[in-house]
């Protein structure tokens, strides 16, 4: 049977999604098309060339045994790389070739060209010179203190890109978006501060939209517009904070598109936060919306278990506090909005324990966080347990509830019906039924087998007890 680039592709996925991280798979990997299967060559399409960039850095080794194994020690892969300058997309490929023994090899990759290069800024005041300005940045928002995760591991790597080389990569502008409460700040305060690390003499300021209106306001009732102007087409990087708030402010968005034209054919660097991507963004001109596209737009998820824990040992570092591990994942697994109820709760904490004079335990934590966690007093439900037992094993919950007897489903579903008749009030039967309509006797044999193997094997004995532990923090 010929073989098709689709056919090819969904074949590669199905090793790569087994070696990967399932968040890392749909970021990286789930926006990839194949377009092109030709001698042994296939072509893949991407959305940028950052994008290209990172998995030739950190997957071409799994993406060369992937191509070895279904298209033999010929097989080659080229990239389909989509530009987009000058309000259209200009796709071009990238050639990955083979070298002898069948390994893929990096190649350089052209920058595309700034077609507006030459335009000459019409707002230059001849003799005005560049002085020192107050950047407007906390130090306390650093690189080193920004805990990296799949939840912001692309919005991460971009911002540390572009400190390193402000107004040189394909990613200008760098658009970060989230909810709030997740980071947007601190990593664009980070970008910032490592900028004028890296490059002392660069003009950066970071600014919060609603000042930036303010300030807009100001030098029309003050007739300074043209001051005003000027001031910001002198930044070298610019970091725009809550972009949102432009919303509906036609004038503001007039200016600041002048900014805008003017830093990025200079070749400066431009920085943006927003609580929506720009796709979302209601009462923005049209024609700002495609600029905000021109470069990378990386989005700030909420915060996994494991960063959420890196996240308050980090803290307690930093402020010199030592709390016992129960309490921290405690915290960790109930506070799963944002990180900075996180802190907020660590605070109140904290706070609380000092105010009484009370060593900070278990008992204590569950009772001083009431407020913040949403299920403190919850009672422990099957659809609970199924729930957090796959999401222990990354598998969906109808797995559990199917006819397969894929071993980890199978173990999956054996844990659940095991915690859910100790943990829950349900009959054997109630819990058969939950599982996709079982009987008693399945129940029985699970209970038995999760016993047996709790007694006979260490791992498994480990993952019954950290889903237990789960549980007791419920």
């Amino acid at each position: 049977m010929e073989k098709t680039c689709h056919g090819v592709w969904e074949n590669c996925l199905r090793i790569i999604k087994d070696n990967v991280p399932a968040q890392s798979f749909k970021t990286w990997f789930e926006p990839i098309k194949a377009i092109k299967l030709e001698n042994k060559i296939l072509t893949i399409q991407v959305p940028s060339l950052f994008f290209y960039e990172w998995l030739e850095e950190h997957y071409v080794s799994l993406l060369r045994r992937t191509i070895k194994h279904h298209l033999g020690v010929e097989g080659r892969l080229e990239y389909n790389i989509i530009m987009e300058k000058a309000e259209e997309k200009k796709p071009y490929t990238i050639n990955i070739p083979t070298s002898s023994n069948g390994e893929l090899r990096n190649q350089s990759v052209p920058m595309p060209v700034n077609i507006n290069a030459s335009i000459q800024n019409p707002f230059v005041i001849p003799g005005l010179k560049k002085v020192n300005i107050d950047p407007q940045l906390n130090p306390k928002y650093s690189f080193d203190n920004f805990i990296e995760g799949d939840c912001n591991r692309l919005a991460r790597s971009a911002g540390f890109a572009v400190a390193a080389k402000p107004g040189g990569t394909s990613f200008n502008p760098l658009f970060l978006y989230g909810q709030t409460g997740l980071g947007k700040s601190h990593l664009v305060q980070a970008v910032g501060s490592s900028v004028k690390t890296n490059y002392p003499d660069k003009m950066v300021l970071y600014v919060q939209a609603e000042k930036f209106v303010q300030q807009y306001i100001d030098s029309v009732k003050n007739s300074t517009i043209n001051d005003f102007v000027n001031f910001y087409q002198l930044i070298d990087v610019l970091l725009i904070d809550d972009i949102q708030f432009f919303s509906g402010k036609e004038k503001t968005q007039e200016v600041f598109f002048s900014i805008f034209n003017h830093l990025h054919t200079s070749g400066k660097q431009i920085v943006m936060t927003s609580d929506k991507p720009p796709k979302d963004l209601i009462g923005v001109q049209e024609r700002l919306l495609s600029r905000f596209k021109w470069g990378l737009s990386a989005d700030l998820q909420s915060p996994d278990l494991e960063t959420r824990i890196a996240i308050l040992q980090t803290k307690m570092k930093a402020d010199g506090i030592i709390l016992p591990d129960e309490v921290i994942e405690y915290v960790a697994h109930n506070i799963d909005s944002n990180v900075r109820d996180l802190e907020g709760a660590l605070i109140s904490l904290l706070a609380q324990s000092t105010l009484n004079r009370k060593e900070v335990d278990l008992p204590l934590a569950k009772q001083m966080l009431k407020n913040f966690i949403k299920h403190s007093n919850k009672e422990i439900s099957i659809e609970y347990i199924q729930k957090l037992v796959c999401e222990y094993f990354e598998i969906p919950v109808d797995a559990v509830k199917s006819k397969s007897r894929k071993r980890e489903i199978v173990q999956a579903r054996q844990i659940s019906m095991y915690l859910a008749k100790s943990h829950t009030k349900a009959s054997l039967k109630s819990i058969g039924q939950f599982f996709g309509g079982r009987d008693h006797s399945t129940v029985i044999y699970a209970c038995q087998t999760v016993d047996d193997l709790i007694d006979t094997d260490k791992k498994f004995k480990s993952w019954v007890q950290d889903i237990q532990k789960k549980l007791k923090m419920t």
